[in-house]
């Protein structure tokens, strides 16, 4: 058998190398856009995503100009409202029975992060300032929100990667660090699934991990996807939840900014379901997006079966937000 070793190993040598599979992408096209943000180049980041339940064709996105402030849209990409709120970044709201409650991480201040806290009046489609939060040392970056029985949970990701558990007043605008998290790199985007009460952060670079969103959880991350140059490219940026059911039906979006494109897990199991691409259409494509915001059900006559919107980085004659139907996704990468 060692007389037949050195023979071996030299047929492991001559062997071909293993084929690395090829990892199709979908394409779709955009239904519908924003109007441009005012600050131009580098100033689009992040939207979020507020259904009208007793009327859906009148249902409203808010989105951050990063230099500027907070644009209110309506599905046909009018501009409802802006707040001039300075140099918010990543935004996410929640219904409440305090009302629909908006919350942007408020970098103007480098050193010292805050959450800038509105209520969407949704009558009027304006933003109603609560006040600031101050969320400890750092640049703000990411941020994302969950709304329990008789609480309000910040999750806000410093960018060195660090990720605050604060939880919210809003009565008082005030707010408790409850716990700390930590990545080993920049991250910003960040989402919780409040079925599961699992909290997923995008580390820009690595991956995308999981944590238990519960204060009393561990502090634990487990990688969910690496970067790795075919099903997830770095940057990752948003992150967002198609929710099906009560349960951990749906989809967890990643924009794989890296390579203009979009990768989609399956929450039952999180494994790799698929990406596609914002194509070129009547509306252009989709390049270099930070945030991202997906919502299922009926959004009216335009978006029957749910909504995404994706931040786009290269529109002229400045940067906005792409509106694409699930349905249309969903379709085009066969998720059942």
């Amino acid at each position: 058998m060692r007389a037949a070793l050195p023979f071996l190993l030299l047929l492991a040598a001559c062997a071909p190398p293993a084929i690395v599979p090829v990892v199709q992408t979908a394409s779709v096209t955009a239904d519908a856009e924003t109007v441009a943000v005012k600050s131009g180049d580098d100033a689009a980041d992040d939207p979020a995503i507020w259904r009208n339940a007793a009327n859906p064709a009148a249902s409203l996105i808010v989105g951050t100009d990063k230099q500027a402030g907070l644009y209110v849209h309506g599905l046909d990409g009018q501009v409802r409202d802006f707040n001039d709120a300075g140099r918010v970044n990543n935004v996410d709201l929640v219904e409440t029975p305090a009302g629909v409650i908006v919350a942007a991480s408020d970098r103007s201040d480098e050193a010292q992060a805050q959450i800038a806290l509105f209520r969407l009046n949704t009558t009027t489609a304006r933003l109603e300032p609560i006040g600031r939060v101050p969320a400890g040392a750092g640049e703000a970056y990411g941020l994302c929100l969950w709304a329990t029985p008789g609480a309000l949970t910040a999750f806000i990701v410093i960018k060195d990667g660090a990720i605050r558990q604060i939880e919210l007043d809003v009565a008082t605008a005030s707010g408790r660090i409850v716990r700390t998290m930590k990545l080993n790199t920049q991250s910003e985007g960040c989402v919780v699934d409040p079925r599961t009460a699992r909290l997923y952060v995008a580390e820009e670079d690595v991956g995308i991990w999981r944590f238990d969103a519960r204060a009393s959880g561990s502090t634990t991350a487990v990688k969910l996807a690496g970067v790795d140059g075919k099903r997830l490219a770095a940057d990752v940026e948003g992150l967002a939840i198609a929710a099906e059911g009560a349960g951990s039906g749906g989809w967890l979006v990643a924009s794989s900014q890296g390579d203009n494109a979009y990768s989609v897990y399956r929450l039952a199991d999180e494994r790799f379901a698929g990406r596609f691409r914002i194509a070129e259409g009547r509306l252009g494509s989709t390049q270099e997006t930070d945030g991202i915001a997906v919502m299922t059900g009926d959004f009216g006559p335009a978006f029957p079966q749910g909504l995404m919107v994706a931040q786009d980085g290269e529109n002229s004659p400045a940067q906005n937000f792409k509106l694409v139907g699930w349905g249309k996704i969903k379709a085009a990468l066969k998720l059942r």
